[in-house]
């Protein structure tokens, strides 16, 4: 991992011509965020336009809970390959930040546009309701819940396509609860679904589709459907649902919209029939939704490794020695084996049980793989494994230690075991 380039530029003039690692020229300062800053650059070789955000690790170190955020968010882009998703092409890092290297709209926020226009065509906000919609369900179907959508969190592309950014708020299978639900209060106030204010629990799938809900009222109506100086008061709309349509809104949107913004979860349409619905279906919708199934416990689906998921094993990817505190050690590992996946993982499980305090658990994140944590806090290891090729696997292990007394099980026990498996 690079580790010695100046961050001077982000201080200085977006016209000084700063060329990054040698491989991206800043050009303009784009967007500036709570935790974040966001350029315009330009690739020296393609010339290609992409997006740079840049991260402070000082505020990683300081910001409780903040590292874990990054790291997650980087993993969710680095698995998301949508028209209307923003692509994550690299991460990059000096001593004082992180950068994402990602994919750039030319056409900025669709807030923008809904505030330079008024209001859109009912027509018009389908179609990039549509995309938003086939976004959320390719989300939804890997286990990806964004948890903060909204107009500020979609851009615009140079052919006027919808892209949906910022994941920094998003929660996969391994944030639920023992009760199978998302209980983190989090999102933008007048985009919160109701269930979140309850503070029972969530299922994200259905608090992604309100935000939805509020993200076509808005861009149709010109103006949002939950709205206070008063925070209070714009909760108190929200938990009962108040609001008004404006005059000029078709009775088939008034039906629509009512099912999204329905306060009961459980009632709530749900993305499959929102691909139904005569509204959002009228002038054809062919935009293709895959679901992944479900995997049982005792199943195991690997994931065939592309270019692009070897290039992410690179250091480019590599963003361990990132995110550490001061207190923690954080490695990857990778080994290469002829065994068969179920193999390997059943005598890492068996292995993890023989040991006092250790606890043994599937990695909901990976397709294939689990976890162990000591229940002193020493270590947390997780064991994930992908297809290589046909007969070869990659065992690759991430590893979160404190520098004293964290690594014995790691050196004596599990670290022997995957040597025993791998290829000499």
């Amino acid at each position: 991992m690079p580790g010695t380039q100046n961050d001077t530029f982000m201080e200085a003039s977006a016209s000084n011509g700063v060329v990054l690692f040698g491989k991206y020229e800043m050009l303009e300062l784009a967007g500036v965020g709570a935790s974040a800053k966001v350029y315009h650059a330009r690739r020296v070789d393609t010339g290609e336009s992409v997006a740079v955000k840049a991260v402070s690790k000082r505020q990683l170190s300081t910001t409780d809970g903040y590292a874990e955020q990054i790291e997650r968010e980087i993993s969710i882009m680095r698995r998301m390959h949508h028209p209307h998703t923003v692509r994550l092409f690299e991460v990059l890092a000096t001593k004082a930040k992180i950068y994402y290297v990602m994919e750039y709209a030319a056409g900025g926020e669709l807030l923008r546009r809904v505030s330079s226009a008024g209001r859109m065509t009912e027509n018009l906000a389908r179609r990039y309701f549509q995309q938003l919609i086939s976004a959320v369900a390719y989300c939804h179907s890997h286990g990806v819940f964004h948890r903060d959508l909204k107009l500020e969190n979609l851009l615009v592309d140079e052919n006027m396509d919808l892209k949906v950014t910022d994941f920094g708020l998003s929660a996969g299978r391994s944030q639920f609860g023992p009760d199978g639900l998302l209980h983190t209060i989090c999102g933008t106030p007048a985009y919160v679904a109701p269930e979140i204010l309850a503070k029972k629990g969530y299922r994200g799938g259905s608090v992604d589709i309100w935000s939805c809900g509020v993200i076509l009222f808005t861009i149709v109506a010109g103006y949002l459907p939950f709205n206070d100086y008063n925070i209070t008061i714009l909760y108190r709309k929200i938990y009962r649902g108040q609001f008004r349509y404006p005059k000029w809104v078709s009775c088939d949107f008034k039906r629509f919209v009512s099912r999204l913004l329905d306060r009961d979860p459980e009632t709530r349409i749900t993305i499959d029939e929102i691909l139904k619905d005569p509204w959002f279906c009228r002038g054809g919708y062919k935009y293709p939704t895959r679901v992944v199934p479900e995997l049982d416990e005792d199943h195991v689906m690997l994931k065939d490794l592309n270019a692009f998921d070897l290039i992410s094993f690179s250091s480019g990817f590599d963003i361990s020695g990132l995110l550490t505190h001061s207190e923690y050690l954080n490695c990857v590992e990778r080994f290469v084996s002829k065994e068969e996946p179920e193999s390997i993982l059943e005598r890492v499980k068996i292995m993890g049980a023989k040991m006092e305090r250790v606890r043994v658990e599937k990695d909901e994140n990976a397709c294939a793989g689990v976890r162990l944590e000591g229940l002193d806090g020493n270590y947390v290891i997780a064991v994930r494994i992908y297809r290589l090729m046909n007969e070869l696997v990659v065992i690759e292990v991430k590893r979160k230690e404190k520098k004293v007394g964290g690594g014995n099980f790691w050196r004596t026990r599990l670290k022997p075991l995957l040597l025993e498996l791998a290829l000499r």
